[in-house]
This record gives C-alpha cells, sequence and structure tokens, in this order.
C-alpha cells in the first residue's frame, strides 16, 4: 500500500495553512479520498501540492499551475509538461525583465527628484542667510 498523508502532514510539511490545501481542493487542483470527515491523500496529491506551490513561488497562476500539473504523464517522458513549464518560466522572466527595467528607472527618477529638492533646499537656505 503507497503512503497517505492527511490534511495536518501535508500542511506541516510545505508551511501552509489546511485552509490553503482546502481551497486548492475547492477548485479542484487536489482530490484527497475520504474516510468519515477525514481526507487521505496519496502520494500524487502530495506531488501535485508541491508542483502547484513550486508554481505560486514562480508567480505562476494558480491557472496556469493546473494546467502544467493536469499534464503529467511519466509514462511519456512528461515532454509537453516540461515544454508548458519552459514556456512559462521565459514569459515570466521576460515580465520580471520587463518590471525589474522599470524599477531601475523609478529608481533613476527618484534619485533625480531627490537631488532637485535638495539644491532647491540648499538654494532656499542660503537665500535666507
Amino acid at each position: 500500500m503507497s503512503k497517505t498523508f492527511t490534511i495536518s502532514e501535508l500542511a506541516k510539511e510545505f508551511a501552509v495553512t489546511t485552509r490553503t490545501i482546502r481551497h486548492y481542493e475547492e477548485i479542484g487542483l487536489l482530490s484527497p479520498r475520504r474516510s468519515g470527515q477525514n481526507r487521505i491523500y496519496s502520494a500524487a496529491d502530495r506531488t501535485r501540492l508541491k508542483l502547484i506551490l513550486r508554481g505560486k513561488r514562480l508567480g505562476f497562476t494558480l491557472e496556469e499551475s493546473r494546467a502544467i500539473v493536469e499534464m503529467y504523464d511519466p509514462e511519456h517522458g512528461n515532454v509537453e509538461q516540461l515544454q508548458r513549464l519552459l514556456d512559462r518560466i521565459h514569459a515570466q522572466r521576460a515580465k520580471l525583465k520587463a518590471q525589474l527595467d522599470d524599477i531601475r528607472k523609478l529608481m533613476r527618477d527618484l534619485d533625480e527628484a531627490e537631488q532637485g529638492c535638495l539644491e532647491a533646499l540648499d538654494k532656499a537656505k542660503a537665500s535666507t542667510d
């Protein structure tokens, strides 16, 4: 029999709340078995959770993570899944690079504005002396 997990075990292992895991279940990302009121997660559920959380760390939406996770096909080497993941990584990297460029420009603008304020302040102080 393969290893199973409780919601508390998964929450502790991945440092998320049980509410987060229940949310993923509610939106169909996880499908644990039920034993009365208890959820019983399989090794596959654990792997799906791990992939979902990795996608979240990489900045993917839950729907993007869903699309990638649902392509899991170890019998055929996961080629399509891996290609989709690479495509999303490249898109995310381009998005973050654009944001980083915008931040750098904003920092230069702030530096210029600050310098202008300091110079104006120095002139104002000098004229009152």
